[in-house]
């Protein structure tokens, strides 16, 4: 059962920080998730009066309030134009709409929630948050930090050519994820993220450069990169088995995912 001690709609984000420094005190967010765990809290802080939600749309770069919910990012056509609709896809599959239009953005970043579709999907661009205290750092960088007691202000997605494709494998379609993929080529950086192996999302690393300049590739170049390098990310990104699936089920689908998600990127297969 949550219980809370007290509530304060904060009137700026230096009052929810000073507040934020106590160990028991607690953002709240969409509260969709905060409300399921058992949990003690001092001070409850609600951010939703100093106008944190919405998609601002610059010639560089997307910002994206923290208190955004999952709902506006699917909606959002500028979002979904620039990433082929992978936005859309990443969240579609998330409990349901009214569930969407409550949980927001700034609550699943700061969670790194190891089931997280949106965790995965941002780390597929060149996304920075922005925090109260630290300032911008790459979401590369900051999830894999300790949980502080900073605020999330703004995720910021800097605008470059991007071909991205984002797929999940769920066993109904409204439940947590069995594995999400997030394929990228973020100008010439190809990237592969690979989340709810059962745990956080990671970048699958290749030392062997297999997929390297991916886009000047032949069509046959692409094709047989894409099949070495699935066989590798299934062999080196780890995995690990929990009540959704064994770990030598995710292992499969980190492969077939990777090969999958790769092809679409190279125009190899309709998207969605």
């Amino acid at each position: 059962m949550l219980k809370i001690k007290s509530y304060v709609k904060v009137n700026s984000i230096a009052e929810a920080y000073e507040l934020n420094q106590k160990k028991t005190a607690c953002v709240l967010g969409g509260m969709v998730w905060l409300k399921m765990g058992n949990q003690n809290i001092s001070t409850a802080i609600d951010l939703s009066g100093l106008g944190l939600e919405g998609i601002q749309e610059t010639d560089d770069e997307f910002v994206i309030g923290c208190m955004t919910s999952l709902r506006a990012l699917e909606t959002d056509k500028r979002l979904n134009e620039y990433t082929q609709g992978a936005i859309r896809e990443s969240v579609r599959h998330i409990v349901g709409v009214q569930f969407r239009n409550c949980a927001t953005v700034g609550g699943s970043i700061w969670g790194r929630y190891g089931f997280s579709d949106v965790l995965t999907m941002f780390l597929g661009m060149d996304t920075w948050v922005e925090l109260y205290n630290a300032g911008k750092i790459p979401l590369t960088e900051f999830v894999n930090r300790k949980k502080d007691n900073d605020i999330l202000v703004n995720i910021i997605v800097r605008k470059q050519p991007l071909r991205v494709c984002y797929m999940s494998q769920r066993n109904t379609k409204t439940d947590f994820p069995v594995l999400t993929l997030c394929a990228s080529l973020i100008g010439n950086e190809a990237r592969t993220v690979i989340g709810a192996r059962s745990a956080r999302a990671v970048i699958a690393e290749d030392p062997e450069h297999i997929l390297e300049n991916f886009a000047e590739k032949s069509e046959e170049e692409q094709k047989e990169a894409i099949r070495k390098f699935a066989g590798y990310a299934a062999e080196h990104v780890s995995t690990s088995g929990n009540m959704r699936g064994s770990k030598e089920y995710r292992t499969l689908l980190v492969e077939v995912l990777t090969r999958r998600a790769w092809e679409t990127v190279g125009g190899m297969k309709d998207e969605y």
